[in-house]
């Protein structure tokens, strides 16, 4: 453990290197073929057994045999960028048009990629097995570790373990949180057709726009007043496509909207409240409903013993660079890891991130999302103590 903090120390500079270089140049969702080139070249020549274009899109797996036998340990970062046109100040900024590193993939892989280099070189010290996941997509469902999963590739693995960086605090913390840590989602659309007509007639006609108006306001009592107080659930309508000319009554209109929870129960309840709402719309105005409802993620649990030994772990050491772990509440956001965790032990746990000199950080997914390159360090320190110490 201590040559492995030693070498992770020294390579710090590279680490913030590769993060540059992979934020200038992002991809979307399943279209990451130049990044997923250059994370294999990273390998290449080293003595790893390397799988590429793992799963639905460009995801790769690099296993690292020790040279003792034992467990078998997975470590998962993400690779995929956002449809975000850049507004960060910043001199390695996204040369890629309407594209962007928001949500912190690029820290993800390239603390990765260092530690992963650092356990080829020590592996004929380690006890077990050591499977780097590289994941494509995952910010757009179906996502990229479902496929892994289904496709077999982690069916010998007994952990797994990863790590998101968070601007919920400086670097130097790491969070966890046993049970669920991030919420699962659906998504939905529903389409209403009417009866379209001219604005100084409405009673030869059938306006989709009342009908949909009703809809959201309708389906903001399933949280108030059907879901169960002591659980947690969102209903969001991030889009209501009725645009138009002020004379003309619409026939058609789109509704798209985002749903948030903690167990299928919860889901399953929304779901059908959903699905009552859009019925009883159909009748009392007269008008068809084509309802489209998807999964997205499911909530992301993680296994109590395995994170309490995270946190036992990272909380005995003595580090000058994590100066702080803590307990940190259940978030909102979701998370296409839970999908691993649905099938293996795992957990995910978090590193902070926040801008030195900056109060009111912007959140992951925002334009002006920045870090504190800080942060990869720690990152790469925190998975390496644990790793090593759970394969020990």
């Amino acid at each position: 453990m201590k040559k492995l903090i030693d070498m992770l120390e020294q390579r710090r500079d590279e680490m913030i290197a590769i993060r540059r270089h992979l934020h200038q140049h992002p991809e979307l969702s399943f279209q990451e073929e130049k990044t997923a080139t250059y994370i294999a070249n990273f390998y290449q020549g080293k003595p790893v057994d390397i799988e590429t274009n793992v799963g639905n899109g460009y995801g790769i797996i690099t296993t690292i045999q020790g040279g003792k036998p034992g467990k078998t340990v997975a470590l998962r970062a993400d690779f995929d960028a956002l449809p975000i046109q850049e507004e960060t100040d910043v001199p390695f900024k996204s040369k890629n048009d309407g594209v962007m590193h928001a949500c912190g993939h690029d820290a993800h892989t390239a603390y990765l990629l260092v530690l992963a280099d650092c356990l080829i070189q020590l592996k004929s010290d380690l006890a077990g097995t050591i499977k780097i996941i590289h994941q494509h997509a995952e910010e757009t469902p179906p996502g990229g570790a479902k496929s892994i999963i289904e496709a077999g590739y982690l069916d010998d693995v007994d952990a797994i373990f990863g790590i998101h960086i968070l601007p919920i605090a400086p670097a130097g913390t790491v969070g966890y949180r046993s049970e669920h840590a991030f919420s699962g989602r659906s998504y939905f659309k529903l389409k209403l057709k009417a009866r379209g007509g001219h604005g100084s007639s409405p009673h030869k006609a059938n306006d989709a726009i009342v009908a949909g108006a009703h809809f959201v306001t309708t389906i903001q009592t399933i949280v108030s007043r059907r879901l169960d107080p002591l659980e947690t659930g969102v209903v969001t309508i991030g889009s209501f496509d009725g645009k138009g000319t002020s004379n003309i009554i619409k026939d058609t209109i789109e509704i798209e909207g985002d749903i948030r929870y903690y167990n299928y129960q919860t889901e399953a309840m929304i779901r059908e409240e959903l699905e009552r709402i859009v019925n009883g719309i159909e009748v009392t105005f007269g008008v068809n409903c084509e309802l489209m409802y998807e999964i997205g993620y499911p909530p992301l649990y993680n296994d109590p013993e395995l994170t309490a030994f995270v946190a036992d772990t990272l909380t005995k050491l003595d580090d000058n660079d994590i100066k702080e772990v803590m307990e940190v509440p259940k978030m909102a956001p979701s998370e296409d890891f839970a999908y691993y965790t649905e099938k293996i032990p795992g957990s995910y746990f978090f590193i902070g991130c926040s801008p030195k000199g900056v109060d009111q950080p912007y959140f992951n997914h925002h334009p002006k999302f920045d870090i504190d390159e800080d942060a990869l360090l720690v990152a790469a320190k925190s998975v390496g103590y644990v790793v090593t110490n759970y394969l020990s």
